[in-house]
């Protein structure tokens, strides 16, 4: 049976005009926040930064979960752990060469470490440091973009993340990024999904008033999934 679901909601979706009482709102309902890095190369995009969890830290009561897409994550690791980044979650694909050497960084500056995979990213890709990972996050979309349709080929590689967890004891959390909303809720948690980072359709277009739009979700979670 799985755990509780945890809720991370996707701060770049959020309506930046009103940021301090949105997160006053979600300190009390969500688990963690989810802080998307982007640098226009690795992909096309740029959104958050580490001068804004620097912000974001000062008001936020749990865990800042950073998502580097980035080409050179040693570039931000240090200044994110320094604004007050939780978690540090480079791309595995930007991190073949150093792999190990990024890891222990991570770790060292006091922050928990994650490793995200593109959706044509197999998990073999991270079996040599899997062990050492606190948390594995799953692209359901090809990254850089808000509303994008689920890719359904990724709830095999969801269950075989969450076997693997299981038959060697390894502690990663397993998360979902990428069109988590009423039509996937079910299917991602039932092959093993632990986190649900919530964007667009999951959480901030549920209705205007984010307390209304958080219990909607709920709502919705719990009917989909029994939890």
């Amino acid at each position: 049976m799985n755990e509780k679901p945890f809720f991370s909601p996707s701060l770049m979706c959020m309506d930046l005009l009103d940021i301090k009482n949105q997160v006053n709102i979600l300190n009390s309902r969500a688990d963690f926040y989810h802080v998307d890095i982007m640098d226009g190369h690795f992909v096309k995009n740029i959104t958050l930064s580490p001068d804004f969890v620097k912000v974001l830290s000062t008001i936020s009561t749990i865990p800042i979960d950073c998502h580097l897409m980035v080409t050179s994550p040693d570039d931000y690791i240090e200044s994110l752990a320094k604004a007050g980044a939780g978690y540090i979650c480079p791309h595995a694909e930007t991190i073949n060469t150093d792999a190990f050497r990024i890891i222990n960084k991570i770790r060292s500056l006091g922050c928990k470490v994650g490793v995200v995979l593109n959706p044509a990213t197999p998990l073999s890709y991270i079996q040599h440091y899997i062990h050492l990972v606190d948390k594995i996050t799953i692209m359901s979309v090809d990254p850089g973009f808000a509303g994008q349709p689920f890719i359904r080929e990724m709830l095999d590689k969801i269950r075989e993340a969450k076997r693997l967890k299981q038959e060697n004891g390894y502690h990663y959390l397993i998360e979902i990024d990428g069109s988590c909303n009423e039509k996937t809720y079910a299917e991602l948690y039932n092959a093993g999904v632990e986190v649900f980072i919530l964007g667009t359709s999951g959480l901030f277009n549920l209705d205007a008033d984010l307390e209304k739009a958080w219990d909607k979700m709920r709502e919705i979670f719990r009917t989909q999934t029994g939890q």
